[in-house]
């Protein structure tokens, strides 16, 4: 399973069944979980684990030092959950000791071709990171969260679950719970309506959503008086989650 031309460090970790194609280089502290398969020309070093049935496509690199110029050498980490996809060119580095010392990614997730994951990173599972994304260090981004090609995401910026961005977006600013962004600097253009239906949320919830959003972005209030008029108004688990992540903004949100 594992190719005569791979560098494969002894102190490497790996299940029987993995693959790993030619000229590949796995470095000691990497673990990679069953079912999983390396492409060629693909490099990996730790401390980084990875779970079971991921697939890493050529040129990529997984766990390397991050760019950070504060960053001293310590043994800091990537994890990786299960069934993800990172297509070609795409860095995924560590983390820093100056935040979590670790770059966490879900499960069920794909990275396009050169898609850029910064140090301290945390991502939530079965998000969609088109072409040439760029996520700097400490970004967070929740489920389903789908960003289009060209985007680049601030540093400690949040992304909220089931939100979208299109193409060539530049995020300086948190983005709620569903909601759609688009431009330079980006900008709120609505629920992500598609994405909420093709996942099976209710017409209440999504109706509820609406109005939640038109109190925020609509009706000339303050944030704080958006919010308390949402939760006097509605008790839905997604109107919760779209106050929550709105209360979580430490940047302010996108407008």
């Amino acid at each position: 399973m594992i190719h005569p031309t791979a560098i494969v460090d002894p102190a490497a970790r790996l299940a029987d069944d993995v693959e790993v194609g030619p000229f590949s280089v796995i470095g000691a502290d990497v673990e990679i979980g069953a079912g999983s398969r390396i492409g060629p020309h693909v490099v990996i070093q730790g401390p980084t684990v990875i779970g079971e049935r991921n697939r890493i496509f050529q040129f990529a690199s997984v766990g390397e030092e991050c760019q950070d110029k504060k960053y001293a050498g310590e043994p800091t980490r990537l994890v990786m959950g299960d069934d993800n996809v990172v297509r070609e060119g795409a860095t995924l580095h560590r983390g820093t000791v100056q935040d979590r010392g670790e770059t966490t990614i879900g499960s069920r997730n794909l990275f396009m071709a050169y898609v850029h994951v910064g140090h301290d990173c945390v991502i939530g599972d079965d998000c969609i990171l088109a072409n040439q994304v760029t996520l700097a260090g400490h970004v967070k981004l929740g489920d389903f969260a789908i960003i289009g090609g060209l985007s680049a995401i601030h540093q400690f910026c949040h992304f909220g679950e089931h939100a979208m961005a299109g193409g060539g977006s530049i995020i300086t600013k948190d983005t709620p719970a569903y909601v759609m962004i688009n431009g330079n600097p980006a900008a709120a253009h609505g629920l992500n309506l598609i994405g909420l239906r093709r996942r099976g949320f209710s017409n209440e919830a999504i109706r509820a959503l609406g109005e939640a959003y038109k109190l925020v972005y609509r009706q000339g209030l303050t944030v704080e008086q958006a919010l308390t008029e949402i939760r006097a108004q509605y008790a839905l688990p997604e109107t919760e989650t779209f106050v929550a992540s709105i209360e979580a903004s430490t940047r302010g949100i996108v407008r």
